[in-house]
């Protein structure tokens, strides 16, 4: 979770360049839009998607628009700040969660779960070394029920 405290002493050391940084290679300008949609993603386990991000921000900072929190999303996942997971006929969603894992996509109510599992680890090596595709990263997503979907399943069976 991003505490104010760390972000502001992050920002601190850096007013006099007007740029802050949450890792040396992806340095950026300030601004105060940014700081919002970086911790918004980072505090929300929900994964949430640009739209639920803009609501969230929305209460507190009613200037705040769609295309500022798009513009800002795009840019931090570019920058490795945050993660895009792109789900198909949902659109994407981004997490704060930036250490290499991979996610679970509830089938019933869409929600999306983060798996620590090191099922692949090498991948990207044993795919490198036997087609010579100079692999920068992959994404896995399992689909399937929630266990609260499908308590909720088996309960309208039940009857």
């Amino acid at each position: 979770m991003l505490t104010t405290g760390l972000l502001s002493s992050i920002i601190n050391s850096n007013k006099n360049n007007n740029s802050y940084s949450f890792n040396e290679s992806a340095a950026m300008k300030y601004s105060r839009q940014r700081e919002l949609v970086l911790q918004a993603v980072r505090e929300n386990p929900i994964h949430p998607t640009a739209d639920q991000v803009y609501h969230i921000l929305k209460k507190d900072n009613p200037q705040i628009s769609l295309a500022t929190v798009y513009r800002n999303l795009n840019l931090l996942s570019q920058t490795g700040q945050i993660v895009k997971i792109p789900l198909p006929n949902q659109g994407d969603r981004f997490d704060g969660h930036t250490v290499p894992h991979y996610h679970m996509l509830c089938q019933q109510c869409g929600q999306v779960f983060d798996l620590q599992l090191s099922l692949l680890d090498g991948l990207d090596e044993q795919i490198q070394a036997s087609t010579g595709f100079a692999v920068t990263g992959h994404q896995l997503i399992v689909t399937g029920y929630c266990p609260h979907c499908q308590q909720a399943g088996a309960d309208s069976t039940a009857h």
